[in-house]
């Protein structure tokens, strides 16, 4: 059930380092400091950046994990509880943070091509303007298994790998950094993408939850998925269906597959249309199942069409069940392409005219080689890291353990409870979601079907939204806009 980054390798074959565990759990902790300074918003911010490990420990005081960090703090501040500190974290799971650390909220930022392969290096890193630093700390967090972060003496990566597992280790990891850093007094953000967001809802389920000892102002779910069940299309969950198909809608306008002029080529309302059609006629119909009249069949059948680019022949045969990796690959067959998973806007070849699923995700491949090579440069050369083991990017964890207790007790991981829970019992809480229309990995009306739910405070749920998909941030107007969003979050 990796379903996020993670699936983005299951079509590639790719042997990856084992993890190495730190047997020598008395040895020191590598931790490298350094100076930096930013203009954001007009003004020049100077900083000064740590980078390296902590360890975490059991009862008796003996470390278990090494959990590697970024932190950079701005000068000027005497009264912490004027200054936000915002932690950082990418999904996976099984992925380190480069992807929000370079991309979008660091000091520097690598500058790809918009819908085009990043191709080999050199590549382009340049100061970012639109880093967060202006308004909050930041601290970038690897959790084991990924970037430098491992296991330690007896412990393995199990004892790490999980729902819950993973949450206790860095709900342990943020107060060890509050009290280090004498922060336990300032305002508390959680920023985190694709997995990263269930792992936010496991981790208030964490601080929040029971005997609460570190209560959060708000969270930024970037590219959300909390509760698997509105994308997930197994057997006999009609409602995944449901969830992918305006995200369909979009990839379809996106790549010219509709009449945009039946909409005015507005796409607001073209989506607003495929979200009702959504709701109103395509759930019922799955619902009817072989029951629905053979009239009202042909009805949905050509209004699916006419909203997914896909053919009534296709769909009838289909059953009007449509599994996202058949999309990906029969929107564009007849040109021999297929579109991305984790941002449809892309497209590959394919050399097989007639393959059900696509070789790999095109909006994956064309952007991994860049960060890893910026990040790795950056630690290096920046900020003084004198690291040479094996960074693992992505890949690196196995295994992972998706009991998360009473809120997992059917097939689909489900931690929106613990969000709303949060929000209910913690006034201040406000909740960012931020998602692309082109995000097939994490569908954004799967997202507002989920927080349409009851037990959510709504007047404290912000959707914004994004042409782009699961990374909107690598196309310059969305970044500019979605920086903008969370910085107002934190603000507001």
């Amino acid at each position: 059930m990796i379903r996020l980054f993670a699936a983005a390798l299951a079509a590639v074959s790719l042997t990856l380092p084992a993890f190495a565990q730190d047997t020598d759990s008395a040895s020191e902790r590598r931790v490298y400091e350094s100076r930096g300074q930013v203009t954001v918003n007009g003004e020049r911010i100077r900083y000064r950046a740590i980078a390296g490990e902590t360890y975490l420990r059991d009862e008796d005081g003996n470390p278990t994990a090494s959990i590697f960090s970024t932190t950079y703090i701005a000068d000027g501040t005497s009264d912490p509880r004027t200054r936000p500190v915002a932690f950082v974290f990418n999904g996976g799971p099984g992925s380190a943070s480069l992807w929000l650390h370079m991309g979008v909220f660091g000091p520097q930022r690598l500058v790809l091509p918009d819908v085009g392969d990043d191709g080999a290096a050199p590549y382009d890193v340049v100061e970012n303007v639109y880093s967060i630093l202006d308004v909050a700390d930041l601290v970038f967090v690897d959790p084991v298994g990924t970037g430098w972060s491992r296991a330690l003496g007896e412990s393995s990566g199990d004892d790490f790998w999980g729902v819950n597992e993973d949450a206790e280790s860095l709900a342990q990891f943020i107060r060890i950094w509050l009290s280090e850093n004498e922060r336990w007094n300032s305002p508390k953000y959680l920023l985190g993408e694709s997995y990263g967001t269930l792992r936010i809802g496991s981790l208030l389920n964490q601080l929040e939850g029971g005997f609460t000892d570190v209560a959060i102002n708000g969270v930024a779910l970037i590219s959300t998925v909390l509760d698997f069940r509105y994308d997930d299309t197994s057997d006999g969950n009609d409602i995944g269906y449901v969830g992918l198909m305006p995200g369909f809608a979009a990839t379809a306008w996106y790549h010219g597959k509709v009449d945009r002029s039946a909409w005015n080529n507005d796409i607001e309302a073209f989506l607003d249309d495929a979200r009702e059609f959504a709701v109103e006629e395509y759930m019922p119909a799955l619902m009817h199942g072989v029951a629905l009249p053979a009239d009202r069949e042909a009805r949905v059948i050509a209004d699916l069409s006419r909203f997914t680019g896909l053919s009534e022949d296709f769909l009838e045969r289909a059953n009007m069940r449509v599994t996202l990796r058949r999309f990906q690959r029969e929107l564009r067959r007849d040109e021999g392409l297929s579109v991305g998973r984790l941002d449809s806007r892309y497209t590959g070849v394919e050399v097989d005219g007639v393959g059900e699923s696509p070789e790999t995700d095109p909006s994956f491949y064309g952007i991994d080689g860049s960060y890893t090579a910026s990040m790795l440069d950056y630690f290096g050369r920046t900020l003084g890291v004198d690291i040479t083991e094996y960074y693992s990017t992505i890949g690196g964890v196995r295994g992972w353990n998706w009991d998360a207790g009473r809120s997992g007790n059917n097939n689909y991981i489900n931690v929106a409870p613990w969000i709303a829970r949060a929000m209910r019992q913690n006034s201040d809480l406000e909740v960012l979601v931020a998602q692309g229309y082109y995000d097939l990995a994490t569908p954004f009306f799967a997202a507002e079907l989920m927080f349409n739910q009851p037990g959510f405070v709504q007047d404290r749920v912000r959707f914004e939204y994004y042409e782009a998909g699961h990374m909107m941030y690598i196309h310059q107007p969305s970044l500019e806009t979605m920086t903008q969003h969370v910085r107002d979050l934190i603000t507001d």
